[in-house]
């Protein structure tokens, strides 16, 4: 009748499965990150009992994949739930139906441990640390850590969170950049960055060609990236890709 989950969690990819939980009968419930945000989602599966609309589906944060530890509470009693992430809270009252949600089946963290389950899920398993997992009150990593029987392993972990050497840099004004001279003759470049910023217009990357006597820009407008080739004399058409 009543459940508490609680995690820690961080890490440098956007996407990916932190909790699943599921019945007997394909009802689910499970906590993703999806492009930076964590979404809760339950899910009746037997849609025959249940209208197709029996579902709920939270969303909470951004910009939770940088690397920093966030920390998530769940708390489920009867068709109460609280779903906490970094302190902002979201309070909801499922109808019904989801009192009797059939969730005795198996709970992972990290993954959905069967292929094919849920079809409905693409889905990554998560690529980072987790600390501090509790489920009501049992911590799930020292169990694991003490290989006790009611917890497997699939796949490679450590008991350890290494950190990754990354090197940021931030442009604190509008006039500061970074330049890298071109080496002579050369006229094919490969370049590739991850960036973050609140402004929708911006200058990210420009460059000249030796031979064709042109260059290129890489740029910010009204929040999507686009790339603008240009020869002397010619304007190639901007390309435009992401929101």
């Amino acid at each position: 009748l009543k459940d508490v989950i609680s995690l820690k969690f961080k890490t440098m990819q956007s996407d990916g499965i932190l909790l699943h939980r599921e019945g007997q009968n394909g009802d689910h419930f499970t906590m993703e990150l999806t492009k930076g945000k964590l979404s809760l989602l339950i899910n009746l599966g037997d849609t025959k009992t249940h209208p197709s609309n029996a579902q709920i589906n939270i969303t909470l944060g951004s910009l939770l994949d940088d690397q920093h530890w966030h920390t998530v509470l769940i708390e489920h009693f009867n068709n109460q739930v609280n779903f906490t992430v970094d302190k902002h809270t979201h309070h909801f009252h499922a109808k019904g139906e989801f009192s009797y949600l059939d969730l005795d089946y198996e709970l992972s963290f990290g993954g959905i441990p069967v292929p094919g389950k849920s079809g409905t899920l693409s889905r990554r398993n998560f690529h980072g640390c987790f600390e501090n997992i509790y489920y009501n009150g049992v911590n799930i990593i020292d169990l694991a850590r003490r290989h006790k029987s009611q917890i497997y392993i699939v796949g490679n972990m450590s008991f350890s969170c290494l950190e990754p050497q990354v090197v940021p840099v931030t442009f604190l004004s509008s006039s500061s950049f970074l330049a890298l001279p071109g080496i002579s003759g050369q006229d094919e470049i490969f370049v590739s960055f991850q960036f973050r910023t609140w402004n929708k217009e911006g200058l990210l990357l420009f460059g000249k060609l030796h031979q064709s006597s042109g260059g290129f820009l890489l740029y910010l407008s009204d929040g999507r990236v686009k790339i603008n080739l240009h020869k002397t004399g010619r304007v190639l058409s901007d390309i435009a890709a992401g929101n």
